[in-house]
């Protein structure tokens, strides 16, 4: 096994760093599967649902939901701030990361730390009660928010009380000095995607992309990328929900001007633009596709005009054993991002047992760490880099053409 510090691998090599402190991260793959999109993380992100046929979670217990409810017994003490409830009640994904918290804590051991979780009530007022509580009852880090304004309020009280915060917002500017973004980053995936196509050869670029905050986000760092690479981006499209058709004629009628074509769009929208190509003629065939993790989903796999087309995903292995704990802990599927709060509480537990602290060096170290989806090291500006890989669309599954990177250049 592989431990999580990767950033101290002489320690670990060495047997300093203990079976319960430094084995908790493994070397696991991953993947952005599951079925139906919520909206979520961030102005430009999202998460996903259990399949269809996965179990449901079990009632919210008191403890789950009262503020400052504590598990393990650990002189480090990590807040898990999560939104167990909103205005209709119970939230699922608040839940799932609460569990995959605890699942987290009592495979480092509950003597490694103490956790203590708290409900924002899913509102930028929750959050920053939630932080107050959190940092009057000692949380030396804190974990979560989900959501971007959450995030804020959170990060702001943290930030004055030096106290670093680890969060799941895929809103890249939520993120700063001393808090961290563990999120699936749109960024991310379209420089390996990017990376790869010119790699391949691909050198003139369209883009077929919604007119969304996430379409934003992936557009302008696809030209960003694109322009470092020295490919040349020939035409953008954009669309409305559900209006793909006009621009995807207009990227057909470009014909050989063009060897790849982007589309950032999430999964419950990509038969409708899977139906626009075809109408069009688009031929993926000729033109080689290009996605993003929000692709890793059985409804776009299926898709006969996405057969031969790239995107770039962790690999699923990692997820897949996660899930599988989960399942025989809580009875039930986790939400996708719940690897996220497993991750976070896995590496906080590791970190303080080892009593190695939450400083920048430690947390942003250049070599980074291994969790359940890869590879992921944080950056000083609080945003990450993660080891993706570059998975094919084969008859309605996923063959790894690119396998994702087991250490970051530089480190």
């Amino acid at each position: 096994m592989k431990s999580i510090f990767e950033g101290f691998g002489r320690a670990a090599a060495e047997g300093r760093l203990s079976r319960r402190g430094a084995l908790r991260l493994m070397a696991r793959g991953g993947a952005l599967a599951g079925g139906a999109a919520l909206a979520g993380c961030g102005p430009y992100g999202t998460f996903v649902k259990p399949d269809a046929g996965a179990a449901s979670a079990p009632p919210l217990t008191d403890a789950a939901t009262s503020a400052g409810a504590a598990l393990g017994s650990g002189r480090t003490r990590v807040a898990l701030i999560a939104p167990l409830t909103q205005a209709d009640g119970p939230s699922l994904v608040g839940q799932s990361l609460r569990n995959a918290a605890e699942l987290a804590l009592s495979e480092a051991g509950e003597s490694a730390a103490t956790l203590i979780v708290f409900d924002d009530q899913s509102t930028p007022e929750g959050a920053r009660a939630a932080a107050q509580q959190a940092l009057s009852q000692g949380a030396q880090i804190i974990l979560g928010p989900l959501y971007a304004n959450n995030v804020r309020e959170a990060g702001r009280l943290a930030r004055a009380a030096n106290v670093p915060v680890i969060a799941f917002s895929t809103d890249a500017t939520t993120a700063g000095p001393g808090v961290y973004l563990l999120s699936f980053l749109a960024e991310s995936h379209v420089d390996r995607i990017v990376d790869f196509a010119a790699s391949r050869g691909k050198k003139s670029f369209a883009a077929l992309a919604p007119e969304s905050d996430y379409g934003n986000v992936a557009v302008a760092q696809l030209q960003q990328r694109a322009a470092a690479r020295g490919v040349r981006v020939q035409a953008i499209e954009r669309y409305k929900a559900g209006g793909a058709l006009a621009g995807a004629q207009r990227i057909a009628g470009l014909g050989a001007q063009i060897d790849a074509l982007f589309i950032p769009e999430q999964a419950d929208q990509m038969q409708a633009v899977a139906q626009a190509l075809a109408s069009s003629g688009v031929d993926g065939k000729r033109v080689q596709i290009l996605g993003t993790g929000l692709w890793n989903d059985a409804r776009v796999l299926r898709l006969p005009q996405l057969q031969g087309a790239w995107f770039a995903a962790p690999e699923n292995a990692g997820f897949n054993v996660f899930a599988g704990k989960y399942r025989a802990k809580h009875n039930s599927d986790p939400t996708r991002i719940a690897t996220l709060a497993y991750d976070a509480m896995s590496l906080a537990a590791a970190l303080g047992a080892q009593n190695m602290g939450f400083s920048e060096a430690t947390l942003a170290n250049a070599s980074g760490f291994n969790g359940a989806d890869g590879l992921f090291r944080f950056l000083a500006n609080g945003l990450n880099e993660r080891g993706l890989s570059v998975l094919q669309v084969r008859d309605g599954a996923t063959t790894v053409v690119s396998a994702a990177p087991r250490a970051f250049s530089g480190a």
